[in-house]
């Protein structure tokens, strides 16, 4: 099994910037690819960044030219830097991972924008 343990949220004024931490552990040598979901009150579940096991990146429209998905991985460990935040970011941040044995979720992390 997997386990994804994630922390780095909080509050930010708009402008401001965040970093979010997710770090693996267990059986994570089958690794495919790893991402970043959010979720907001009322609206669906959506990606907004990608890493493949090759290094290859995948953004959300939303995300592109203000956040920054990568890895560590020495410590197991994936990062997604958000510079420019807006109100519109605000959300619950899950981190997930996609390995041999099926995908692993971590438990979320809250993410406030406003002044």
């Amino acid at each position: 099994q997997v386990q994804l343990v994630e922390s780095g949220g909080g509050l930010v004024q708009p402008g401001g910037s965040l970093r979010l931490s997710c770090v693996a552990s267990g059986s994570v040598f089958s690794a495919i690819a790893m991402g970043w979901y959010r979720q907001a009150p009322g609206n669906q579940r959506e990606l907004v960044a990608a890493l493949s096991s090759g290094g290859s990146t995948n953004y959300a429209d939303s995300a592109k030219g203000r956040f920054t998905i990568s890895r560590d991985n020495a410590e197991s460990t994936l990062y997604l830097q958000m510079d420019s935040l807006k109100p519109e970011d605000t959300a619950i941040y899950y981190c997930n991972g996609h390995y041999l044995t099926g995908n692993y979720w971590g438990q979320g992390t809250q993410v406030t924008v406003s002044s």
